[in-house]
């Protein structure tokens, strides 16, 4: 098979640069490896090889392989060697005077017909580009770490970039293995932009006393299905790369409050506690192995008293079978007898709005998150509100521990975790669709392969219902008076017509 682009030049011989070169040589292409510092492209080339001979140990690639992979890459030490390359992919410092620099220079080296394209994660494509004689050949060609692994790419179209270039990229994506989607040049273009609702809205979490690190952790995953929790994942990112990350995006964006960053994650990075990599972050390090927070066991009572749920709980029918299941006398009354337990489920609302609204007895009232199917999660969410009883406290949680499963009770919340940060998700990926950053399709491609969510957002907000995902922002944005949980016109439209948030119009 002939690939896209025969010669390559990578400048840049760090992790990225050097994964680049890799998947690039295994597609074929001849690629020559460039460092401004004296000596790492020779590095970054035997790097290279030494994983290609692991591989081989391995039984990954044979011997013949091996050698051709090896064969294909040559380190060298002006940029002036990289001027019959058909592509050349920058993977240096983010910096913008920087990158630009080195795209003149390129710019007066290489011929007219080749492509140049930059690996930058959030800096503007055609502030790159800008000044130089031919921009329409200029583009992102943004891969995530590690690269070998991380099988999807953003092709990031400039203000000026020809459609052809970004075709012809997508096409050797392909052929180094890897799922190209396509990206208008936003902030954050595809994964970095969508990925600021699970992290930001969890630190909105933790910031307002609601839980603690662990407890978010193990609420998303256990409940909502995802790898790992976003203070894990912060930690395996490291501070000094993530809070940039979300400074710049939101700033990039005049301050859209979507986006806003936590001054949590400043003061960590102030403080040097960057993550596994430094041994402390959200959590401690030993020998790089995280030390597991312990989880205070289920409270143990004398008695259950009977349950009342709201009439206005959502998926009510599905919480009397629960708690039918689960033992308890359930108090059928209009309104609550003096002693039971008060039951409410509300989508995006805190227990507290509720009990005022509904005139319930605040010191009786626990919430509980019924967003999903309590078969279909590892854990429940109950919710006090600040007149909730410690007796109450303890009897619900005690109630729907009794079956074995996993119980987090938190204080009061609009929307629980799990409904904000979910709905956070949903909406910024429908403005996405709705700026015209990314197609749908793309949106989720890109989503699952570089963020690991269980399921694309758009795909998420259909399982869990597009206008209960309408209900919970709407709500949030009564409970906090925040401009950060206005729905999207994307999503509003598309919940209130019944739509399927993949349905682009004809």
């Amino acid at each position: 098979m002939t690939v896209n682009y025969s010669r390559i030049g990578v400048v840049g011989a760090g992790a990225m640069g050097r994964g680049i070169a890799q998947i690039a040589a295994q597609a074929g292409s001849e690629v020559l490896l460039l460092d401004s510092f004296a000596g790492a492209a020779e590095r970054g080339r035997e790097a290279l090889c030494a994983q290609w001979n692991k591989l081989h140990e391995k039984n990954k690639i044979d011997a013949a392989m091996r050698d051709a992979y090896i064969a294909r890459v040559k380190a060298v030490d002006s940029i002036q060697a990289l001027a019959g390359c058909d592509l050349i992919v920058e993977a240096i410092v983010e910096d913008l005077e920087v990158k630009r620099k080195l795209f003149s220079e390129l710019e007066g080296v290489v011929t007219e017909t080749a492509t140049l394209v930059t690996n930058t994660s959030s800096l503007s494509v055609t502030a790159i580009a800008a000044g130089l004689k031919h921009p329409a050949r200029v583009a992102g060609f943004h891969f995530f770490n590690p690269v070998p692994l991380m099988k999807v790419v953003e092709v990031v179209a400039g203000f000026k970039t020809s459609p052809d270039v970004c075709k012809q990229l997508a096409g050797y994506a392909t052929q180094m293995g890897h799922s190209a989607v396509q990206a208008q040049d936003t902030p954050g273009f595809i994964v970095n932009h969508a990925g600021r609702g699970y992290g930001t809205e969890a630190l909105r979490i933790v910031g307002e006393g609601v839980a603690d690190f662990a407890t978010v952790d193990r609420i998303l995953k256990d409940q909502a299905g995802f790898r790992l929790g976003p203070f894990e994942l912060l930690d395996l990112t490291a501070l000094d790369v993530s809070h940039p990350v979300m400074e710049s995006i939101y700033h990039q964006y005049f301050e859209e409050p979507r986006f806003r960053p936590s001054v949590i994650t400043a003061q960590r990075l102030a403080a040097g506690a960057l993550g596994r990599k430094t041994g402390e972050g959200f959590y401690r390090y030993d020998d790089g192995v995280m030390q597991q927070v312990p989880e205070a066991p289920a409270p143990v009572v004398e008695g259950t008293p009977s349950v009342w749920v709201s009439p206005r709980a959502a998926r009510r029918a599905e919480l009397l079978r629960l708690v039918n299941t689960l033992g308890a006398q359930i108090d059928s009354g209009a309104t609550a007898a003096p002693h039971s337990l008060i039951l409410v489920a509300p989508l995006g609302f805190d227990v507290t709005t509720v009990a005022a609204v509904e005139r319930l007895d605040a010191t009786r009232t626990v919430g509980i998150d019924m967003l999903i199917d309590d078969a279909a999660t590892k854990r429940r969410v109950l919710a006090t509100n600040p007149a909730t009883r410690r007796d109450i406290r303890d009897a619900a949680h005690a109630l729907f521990a009794r079956d074995g499963k996993a119980v987090s009770v938190i204080r009061d919340s609009g929307g629980f975790v799990t409904q904000r940060v979910i709905g956070t998700i949903v909406n910024i990926a429908a403005d996405m669709c709705q700026q015209r950053v990314c197609t749908p399709a793309d949106l989720e491609t890109a989503v699952q392969l570089g963020l690991g969510y269980p399921r694309g957002p758009l795909a998420m907000g259909n399982l869990y219902g597009p206008t209960n995902m309408l209900e919970v922002l709407f709500n949030l944005q009564t409970v906090y008076g925040d401009p950060r949980y206005r729905p999207s016109p994307w999503l509003r439209r598309r919940g209130a017509l019944g739509l399927s948030l993949l349905h682009e119009e004809e």
